[in-house]
């Protein structure tokens, strides 16, 4: 057995090593790369992303795979799991042929640099071609999987495993009323001052600001970097090397902090993950909502939390006296958490966020299902925004072309960010009876011990537990939206009298 394990793991670190190569073509596309290296970079991409492909669903990998599986199976060694795994990716890969991976990597590279133009001249027109030609390959991929509940349910899997269309929808059917109703009430009573949050902010000050506060996050500058892109995001490349970046806007500078703090949580969950699971199918987060339960929890729960910015708002104050002369902390704290509908999904606050979620997943399900054509997505989207939030984009940039994902192909992806705000809350109540002090050692400057909780209890794991299997195992229960409803409700409570 143990030969056997060997070899399967040289074969799987190998495949390992391609898609690692991959990340970092990737990310020098939406970091370093002059425009007219796109169409050399599509290809090289899809060239790697073939072999990969190639290589992982070889017969011999596949021999291995079985003979491991029936050695190791029931048992709960890393071992067993890491078998299991490459199994569950095996089995799904081998329906996949490599030369349509590789159809998938141009069409996606061309697809992201038209979205990136489009989102530049806000204009939709320009995008929409490769939106076409990547939603094709969307139906493509679900036909080399056997017919399931809803089509999408093929989608969600790469992301959330195990979860389906169903319960997606029952999950959010449960929960935006409650969230309406809260909305509601907030609007009834007197709002928020926060136009001192929108003044003119030093770029590099704001950066470097960020920087100071994952570093006491415990951000490994050693195994990392941030730089900018046009949408923030974390990458990794190895245990030892996982990177973040983040963007400047103009017109909500302080957003940068919170895109930072964001993508720390997502880069602390891979730095934290054990290192014997390098180069093998466990290494990375178990899921999207777990994943995405990291980062919330660090840019909300953290970052817009009163104990937060009793540390670090003398801070910033004194790092920006002009724009945030005669502001109090309670005022910021207040301004910073503000419930006001608006137009960008990653600048929403906590109360209306999943709201954008909800119309990106009845966008996505139509065009899967065929009753929503990409030309249409414009003209609908502007109008649940009105629906939903009361609020109309005024341009495409602002509306439909605000995201990276569908450039990528990442269909089935947005409910993750929705279900992480869920496991986030429901995480935190856990945490806080694990750590009775926790406040006092935020309002200290002192995460070490928050750290050390999620690193045992989530990051360490990697993927060696299914998602919901994991939560349940730390909180008691599977993915519920109790505890998000009652995090909401007392920290809106508080903050607006309701």
């Amino acid at each position: 057995m143990n030969e056997k394990l060997a070899q399967l793991k040289e074969k799987l670190g190998e495949v390992a090593d391609i898609g690692y190569a991959t990340s970092v073509l990737s990310w020098d596309q939406q970091v370093n790369m002059p425009p007219a290296g796109n169409e050399a970079r599509g290809q090289q991409l899809a060239t790697l992303s073939k072999i990969a492909q190639e290589k992982f669903i070889s017969d011999e990998v596949g021999r291995l795979i079985e003979d491991l599986k029936q050695e190791l199976d029931g048992a709960d060694a890393d071992e067993a799991a890491l078998v299991r795994v490459a199994a569950r990716n095996y089995d799904k890969a081998k329906r996949v042929p490599p030369s349509f991976i590789a159809e998938q990597a141009i069409v996606t590279s061309k697809a992201f640099e038209a979205w990136m133009e489009a989102r530049g001249k806000s204009d939709f027109s320009i995008f929409q071609p490769h939106l076409e030609k990547v939603v094709e390959l969307v139906h493509k991929y679900i036909s080399f999987f056997p017919p399931a509940d809803h089509p999408y349910d093929t989608l969600l899997d790469d992301y959330e495993r195990g979860m389906k269309t169903a319960d997606v929808k029952a999950i959010f059917d449960g929960l935006r009323p409650k969230q309406v109703k809260l909305i509601k009430a907030i609007r009834s009573v007197k709002q928020i001052k926060a136009d001192f949050l929108y003044r003119k902010y030093n770029e590099k000050k704001l950066m470097d600001f960020g920087v100071d506060v994952i570093t006491k996050f415990g951000y490994d500058w050693k195994r990392g970097r941030q730089d900018k892109a046009p949408h923030p995001f974390e990458t990794t490349f190895s245990i030892n090397d996982v990177r973040i970046t983040t963007r400047y806007e103009d017109d909500n500078p302080l957003a940068t902090l919170f895109s930072t703090m964001h993508e720390s949580g997502h880069a602390l969950y891979e730095q934290g993950i054990n290192p014997a699971y390098e180069r093998t199918p466990l290494s990375g987060g178990t899921s999207l909502a777990v994943h995405e339960s990291q980062s919330r929890m660090w840019e909300n729960l953290v970052g817009r939390s009163l104990p937060f910015w009793e540390h670090f708002y003398p801070a910033l104050k004194k790092t920006f006296p002009a724009q945030l002369d005669g502001v109090g902390l309670k005022a910021f704290y207040k301004a910073i958490n503000k419930v006001e509908p608006s137009l960008i999904r990653v600048n929403a606050d906590e109360a209306t966020y999943n709201m954008h979620i909800m119309l990106r997943l009845e966008l996505e399900i139509g065009m899967v299902e065929g009753k929503i054509a990409v030309k249409d997505l414009p003209e609908i989207w502007n109008t649940k925004m009105q629906e939903y939030l009361g609020v109309t984009p005024p341009n495409d940039a602002k509306g439909v072309l605000q995201d990276i994902h569908w450039s990528g192909g990442a269909i089935g992806y947005f409910s993750t960010y929705a279900l992480g705000n869920l496991v986030s809350a429901q995480l935190w109540e856990k945490i806080n009876k694990d750590i009775r002090n926790l406040d006092d050692q935020i309002r200290k400057g002192n995460f070490s011990e928050l750290l050390a909780w999620l690193r045992k209890n989530i990051h360490q794991h990697g993927q060696k537990y299914e998602p919901q299997e994991l939560v349940e195992r730390v909180t008691g229960s599977k993915i519920t939206p109790e505890p998000y409803v009652r995090y909401l409700t007392k920290k809106y409570g508080e903050i607006y009298g309701l």
